[in-house]
């Protein structure tokens, strides 16, 4: 659902999460008749205007008559568009299209600000706009055995819109129908209808745990899987011959990632061969295993599967990124539910495997990661220190602190755990989270709610600090704060049961609950919980957190037990920077912990990869600067996009006009002015000698 305002300047359209795209054109009127936009759209808007100005966008514009394809990438170069008649792709935080009839001008600004289209006069325009942000629509009642799994599994595909491909494109994978257990299987007629039979089967045996390590690459694969008395599973595609048999388990689940990234990620490269032909920086690895894209392009599923299998990926595997986000999950039948939103973002899915942790090595893999972190000069010896701070927390004895394992980790950038335990280095799930994501897209509001509370004095440079922060924000994006400071218990009831984007609580956290100035709040305590996202920076809050999360939220930030207050101030100061600028809440913490020692005291609960603010790259980006030969700096720019798996990325650098597949970190050598001229414009987190700071706070320090 999309809905648009026109402002003082042009217009704006939003989608449902709060995310959306402002288009400035000074003499915008709304108006005129609606042309056709032959594309998947949520709401068209028709107006006239003389120019069109987007945020810098990759842009690919058809020929209505003739089919011919112009794109415009990273380069500030104008391409001219004779007189004709166009549908314009601009790919932003919100899909948007235009229709026009032309002569028009396409360019970016020289400092890669806007996207502008200019028209000889003011002429009449439709604009579609569609949310990259779906909800299920129907649902796959799936009785309790394998094979009614294996048949829900099987029609997860149905919310692909094509195949071949294509299908890596995020915006031709909608969200899989919803899987509820019940005592018959019951597929919906529009299910049914929908799937696509692309000649690939799975044959599996007959369990649970085959059948969820399954679940990614047949989904992807668009497969029918069955299940039969077999030892090990085997993918089919009868139509061409095809047979490959797997190892069984645990083997197989290595098997089935390494599959599912080769299909993944040769599809990324080989649907250039079709009319999405952009300057992709790994297309030339398509000639190291001889494929050629179009003719591969225009194969079926089958032939293209007997293709990538025969070709030799070892030789260009390492060229390709970690799979984006790897899940460990209990294959019960409680985890069912969760599966078609696993299969959305993409996930492997892995069996949870665990090891206990003593404290010892608890505090050794705390001060590895730090120590990594910090540049080659810090390896000199340090001693770590544990007080001469004030900790979060008056009585040490009244906190709850939680006993953690270390779990089995395998491929992947992102790792989340949903099965009994607590681990350290990944994100702790709770069926609940994925399906209350939902309920937040239906409110009226399109503005991003934030309540900074402050229930302890000595915290206030935190409070302060981040205060500045969400304000400083709100410049860009709409966002309301609201702070409040000395919450009484039913204050903060009050705060957590009225609807909320972000709730960031500064304070302490004991074992009966939240402190309040008259007493402690147990978030068990409370109706519900309307507070989408949250950190809870105070000492031992897993469990108020992991409350928040079965009582309505979908993703948060808990400490697991006593923390420092200058330690908890820098991660606080750092996450709200991070997670309001469009980092995932997983990504978020997993930079702004690292500036601490004990950094394995932070961690997330929920949905991990869930956003609570778009990004105005679009995705997030990382860099990593270090000093080169003489006055060259070396920028490493790696973007993110674990919600967009398919995705490309521009680093809008005049010296690269190539896009990249995102997880593959791109290296620039750059002289003072340029890499200066370059931060100050791109505004992202950036790792300089071992510290993180934002890109536009560097330059004093070079």
């Amino acid at each position: 659902m999309i809905e648009w305002e026109e402002t003082n300047t042009g217009l704006r359209a939003f989608d449902r999460t709060k995310t959306g795209i402002t288009i400035c054109a000074p003499d915008w009127r709304s108006g005129g008749q609606t042309q056709r936009i032959d594309r998947p759209i949520d709401e068209t808007v028709a107006g006239y205007a003389s120019k069109l100005r987007f945020p810098p966008s990759l842009i690919t514009i058809t020929d209505v008559g003739s089919g011919e394809r112009h794109h415009h990438g990273s380069d500030t170069e104008v391409l001219e568009l004779p007189e004709g008649e166009y549908l314009a792709n601009v790919h932003g935080n919100i899909k948007t299209y235009f229709r026009f009839s032309g002569p028009a001008t396409v360019q970016k600004t020289s400092d890669f600000d806007a996207l502008i289209i200019a028209f000889d006069d003011k002429i009449p325009i439709t604009l579609g706009f569609r949310s990259h942000h779906e909800i299920p629509v129907d649902t796959i009642t799936v009785p309790p055995t394998t094979d009614g799994l294996a048949t829900a599994i099987s029609y997860a595909s149905s919310s692909h819109k094509t195949t071949g491909p294509d299908r890596s494109f995020p915006t031709l994978r909608s969200h899989p129908p919803r899987f509820e257990v019940g005592e018959e299987l019951d597929i919906p007629k529009e299910v049914r209808q929908n799937k696509k039979d692309v000649g690939i089967e799975i044959r599996v045996p007959d369990d649970f745990d085959t059948l969820f390590v399954t679940a990614p690459l047949a989904y992807y694969l668009q497969a029918n899987v069955t299940v039969e008395n077999r030892a090990r599973p085997v993918l089919r595609a009868p139509g061409v011959n095809f047979t490959y048999t797997f190892s069984s388990l645990p083997q197989y689940q290595h098997e089935v990632a390494d599959m599912l990234r080769r299909m993944f990620f040769l599809d990324c490269l080989v649907r250039n061969g079709g009319p999405h032909r952009w300057n992709l920086a790994e297309m030339p690895l398509l000639d190291e295993v001889d494929i050629d894209p179009k003719s591969t392009y225009e194969a079926t599923p089958a032939e293209q599967l007997l293709a990538y299998d025969l070709c030799e990926f070892e030789r260009i595997d390492d060229e390709f990124p970690d799979w984006h986000l790897s899940m460990y999950v209990e294959p019960t039948l409680e985890s069912v539910s969760t599966l078609p939103h696993l299969l959305s973002s993409l996930s492997l899915i892995y069996l949870p495997e665990s090891s206990n942790l003593n404290r010892n090595e608890l505090l050794d893999a705390s001060l590895g990661d730090f120590y990594r972190n910090r540049p080659s000069e810090s390896s000199n010896p340090q001693r770590a220190v544990a007080s001469g701070g004030t900790y979060r927390a008056i009585r040490a004895e009244g906190v709850n602190s939680v006993e953690r394992i270390k779990p089995t980790l395998h491929r992947g950038r992102v790792h989340g755990w949903l099965a009994d335990g607590v681990p350290i280095d990944v994100f702790k799930a709770e069926a609940s989270a994925y399906e209350n994501r939902f309920k937040y897209f239906d409110r009226d509001s399109d503005e991003i709610e934030v309540a900074l509370v402050l229930n302890d004095d000595e915290m206030g440079d935190e409070h302060a600090d981040a205060a500045n922060i969400y304000r400083d924000r709100a410049k860009d994006l709409p966002i309301e704060v609201t702070i409040h400071e000395h919450l009484t218990c039913d204050e903060l009831t009050d705060v957590l049961e009225t609807p909320c984007d972000y709730v960031h609580y500064i304070g302490h956290c004991e074992e009966n609950g939240l402190r309040c100035t008259d007493g402690n709040l147990s978030v068990a305590a409370i109706t519900k919980s309307e507070v989408q996202t949250f950190f809870l920076n105070a000492c031992g809050s897993y469990y108020e957190g992991m409350e928040l999360i079965t009582k309505g939220s979908v993703a948060g930030a808990v400490t697991f037990n006593k923390v420092l207050n200058k330690q908890a101030a820098k991660v606080g100061v750092s996450f709200a920077r991070l997670l309001i600028n469009g980092f995932s809440i997983q990504h978020a913490l997993q930079l702004a912990r690292r500036r601490i020692m004990m950094n394995k005291d932070y961690a997330v609960v929920g949905d991990g990869t869930h956003q609570l603010a778009q990004c105005e790259n679009r995705f997030p980006v990382v860099g990593r600067l270090s000093q080169s030969n003489g006055s060259k700096y070396l920028l490493e720019y790696n973007c993110e996009a674990v919600r967009m798996p398919g995705s490309c990325y521009l680093p809008y650098l005049k010296s690269d006009d190539k896009l990249y597949i995102p997880g593959n970190t791109t290296s620039y050598e750059l002289s003072y002015d340029t890499l200066v001229s370059f931060l100050q414009r791109a505004k992202i987190p950036t790792i300089y000698e071992g510290e993180l700071y934002w890109s536009d706070e560097i330059k004093s320090g070079l």
